[in-house]
């Protein structure tokens, strides 16, 4: 086996790979709506969900997501 036969066998396994992650991202319909929901976070408005909650800072916030009471 020579450096050939190396170069020709990692760009088999290199193509097998990039397949693999394309069938993930665009073939298993479970992951849609995990991805739509993630496409959605750059417009979700925290200070809504703040007020919902009936947080006024950053430290409710984070006191909330630890499950404390503020």
């Amino acid at each position: 086996m020579d450096i050939n036969d190396l170069r020709a066998l990692m760009t088999v396994v290199s193509f097998v790979t990039f397949l693999g992650i394309i069938w993930w991202a665009f073939g298993v319909k479970a992951n849609k709506a995990r991805f739509d929901e993630a496409a959605q976070l750059p417009f979700s408005d925290e200070a809504a969900d703040r007020a919902e909650l009936g947080l006024s800072g950053l430290a409710d916030a984070a006191r909330a997501k630890e499950g404390k009471a503020p």
